[in-house]
């Protein structure tokens, strides 16, 4: 990994505005989609590359160009000047929006250590990303984890660049409707591996959802955990955690029971378990509009299962939604599960009555954090 220091070069451009219903990550929010249809920006031509004819002002930091944003105002499209290389690039902001980092020394090679530079009148605190990216320079790589590329350090900001991708595991479920148990043991395995991988280096996920894994090749088959943001660093083998934020449609149920603390890894545990049902079924395990029917729902651990799924799948849902957090297998008891060595090409041959055809992962936005609903 690459760090180093720069000043961003802003090269406005105007034209037309972005037409938003086709910005990457709001096709989630299609309804009517057709399956064929890619998620991945249009790549161009990659020398030289192209820059969209849009009103946002493309700038130029070190030997990249940011483009249109992806995401809020802190995600955005970025092509290596001299590659053509298509890149995602987040920026975090260093002086105002979080509190400094105590000094840190992370494996390897990457030794960052507690200072404050003086640029011009800003004042960059380095310790404000550290903090940041933490777990991104404790854990081990993994092939089934969004590395970063490179980082360059701006006046006021830090510019964190990762590997394109193409398209989240959420909008992918929505287009499919469901996946064939074949395709979703494949994809479900490699999102298994991700998070038992950081369980191992004494990482907790905490919001873990569909939305967070994003495919690495345009054929979809790869997938990648997007990044640790909101991962914890745990001190010693105690996983024991007490805040409470997360997507609601998959929170536990003892993160709603309890005051206290719980198990970190068991409730990336039940995520998983509700991440499975819905690339399987089409829709959450519990649903409701209301937050409170919801939860309800969730404290209680009932849910229904389709006929149409064979024996092993539905035994791996069942051991992961289990109410009680130490009955669950853990993520790496999940990799051992016979639901993968299946031979679909056999088993695949119909379990129960005939299928429901109108099953959807929800239009409801439930991907909003659970703090509004604690206060």
């Amino acid at each position: 990994m690459n760090i180093q220091r720069s000043t961003p070069i802003t090269i406005a451009r105007y034209g037309r505005p972005r037409n938003k219903t086709q910005d990457f990550e709001e096709l989630s929010s299609i309804r009517s989609i057709e399956p064929s249809q890619s998620f991945s920006p249009n790549l161009g031509s990659p020398s030289p590359p192209e820059t969209p004819n849009l009103s946002h002002c493309v700038s130029c930091i070190g030997k990249y160009l940011l483009l249109e944003p992806l995401e809020g105002d802190h995600v955005f499209r970025a092509v290596h000047l001299h590659s053509g290389e298509e890149l995602v690039c987040k920026t975090m902001a260093t002086l105002e929006r979080w509190p400094a980092a105590s000094s840190a020394s992370y494996p390897g090679d990457i030794v960052l250590e507690r200072a404050v530079l003086q640029v011009g009148l800003n004042v960059f605190d380095i310790g404000c990303y550290q903090e940041l990216l933490a777990p991104c320079f404790c854990l081990p790589a993994h092939k089934n984890i969004n590395q970063i590329t490179e980082i360059i350090l701006g006046e006021t900001k830090a510019y964190v660049f990762f590997e394109r991708s193409y398209g989240d595991m959420h909008s992918f479920v929505r287009t499919c409707k469901k996946l064939k148990e074949e395709e979703a043991a494949k994809l479900f395995y490699q999102i298994a591996s991700a998070v038992a991988h950081c369980h191992d280096g004494g990482l907790v996920l905490r919001d873990l959802k569909l939305r967070k894994f994003i495919f690495k090749d345009e054929e979809r088959t790869r997938v990648k955990l997007e990044s640790l943001e909101d991962a914890y660093i745990l001190r010693g083998n105690d996983d024991s955690l007490s805040d409470k934020h997360g997507c609601p449609a998959y929170v536990s149920p003892e993160i709603l029971n309890t005051n206290g603390s719980y198990s970190g890894k068991a409730a990336d545990v039940w995520s998983l378990g509700v991440m499975l049902y819905t690339m399987l079924v089409g829709r959450y395990p519990f649903h409701d509009i209301e937050p409170s029917s919801l939860f309800s729902k969730i404290r209680r651990g009932q849910f229904n299962i389709p006929e149409t799924l064979s024996p092993k799948a539905k035994c791996l849902i069942r051991s992961i939604l289990r109410r009680e957090p130490s009955e669950r297998l853990t993520s790496q008891e999940i990799l051992d599960h016979p639901w993968f060595s299946t031979d679909f090409n056999v088993s695949n041959s119909g379990y129960g009555a005939k299928e429901v055809s109108d099953q959807l992962v929800p239009d409801v936005n439930m991907e909003e954090d659970l703090d509004p609903f604690f206060n």
